[in-house]
């Protein structure tokens, strides 16, 4: 007697604002369209009732904008599933096998904890080097393990993601998915990259965020305090610091640096849980060790 596989079961979390009237539905298309799977949606509205959501695609409405991993960690309590698809909803999935074939992946290998796409600019094909989640980035078609995550196009295993803690909520946005990862490492999980599986994102700047240089440098110290033996924090710190030097440009630019350098020493990071000397040793033998 035959039986039918059972097919992977996946919950989608989508953030909106209502600022991407025209984005917005065809990223919910795309993934509506999945096929393999079954799927369950929530679009969150971040201080806003979600506005360009199909009538069967539930909705949950925050009062206040609490950021996109605290946002993210509210959708995935309101899903179904054993993986959760962490979708930006600007990104487009081209083909209608992408969530099937990452699920594939993570169902097959237990030790993997979160599996992401390449994400390619939809005009020029361009993936940035910040989507690629390794430190040498030049070529983003070379698969691989790897100890960070592009957060926006993303899946993860719901027992791992639980397990390590979900999002940092505090962080409110930058560096969360690097916070994430080694945390997912920590329990024993890796994860994986696969670019032959494409998803579609705009090539856009981080720093149109208002807010992105004084989030960036309070949440890589307090990613820093957070999680790291304590002998590790100033190797890293310092690395940080030599990047941003050659990184930043302009007198606005630096005095929101700063003022992120000080808020992330003198404010409280949430719990500190560093991982072990084991784990750094696991991230530096997969490729990057934890101080870059």
């Amino acid at each position: 007697m035959s039986t039918t596989p059972r097919r992977p079961a996946v919950g989608a979390v989508v953030l909106t604002m209502n600022d991407r009237p025209a984005e917005e539905p065809r990223a919910l298309a795309s993934l509506l369209a999945q096929d393999g799977i079954d799927l369950d949606v929530v679009v969150v509205g971040n201080g806003v009732t979600p506005a360009h959501t199909p009538e069967d695609v539930r909705t949950v409405h925050l009062p206040e904008n609490v950021g996109i991993p605290e946002g993210r960690n509210v959708g995935a309590a309101h899903v179904k599933g054993d993986l959760l698809f962490f979708f930006d909803n600007d990104a487009v999935l081209p083909t209608r096998d992408v969530l099937a074939r990452l699920a594939t992946e993570l169902e097959d290998d237990p030790s993997l904890a979160y599996v992401q796409p390449r994400i390619a600019d939809p005009d020029t094909g361009i993936t940035l080097r910040r989507w690629v989640p390794r430190l040498r980035a030049a070529d983003a078609t070379r698969p691989g393990t790897v100890t960070v995550m592009a957060e926006g196009v993303v899946m993860v295993r719901r027992s791992a993601f639980d397990l390590a803690g979900q999002w940092p909520g505090a962080f409110y946005l930058f560096h969360e998915g690097v916070d994430l990862a080694w945390r997912l490492w920590q329990h024993g999980y890796t994860g994986l990259y696969r670019p032959e599986i494409v998803v579609h994102h705009p090539a856009t700047h981080p720093a149109r965020h208002a807010q992105f240089y004084r989030l960036t440098a309070r949440n890589r110290i307090w990613l820093a305090r957070r999680t790291l033996p304590a002998l590790l924090i100033p190797a890293n710190l310092a690395t940080w610091a030599a990047l941003t030097v050659w990184r930043v440009r302009g007198r606005d630019a630096w005095q929101a640096t700063l003022a992120g350098l000080k808020e992330g020493l003198r404010t409280h990071p949430g719990t500190r849980s560093p991982i072990s000397w084991r784990t750094v040793a696991r991230l530096t033998r997969a490729g990057r060790p934890p101080i870059f």
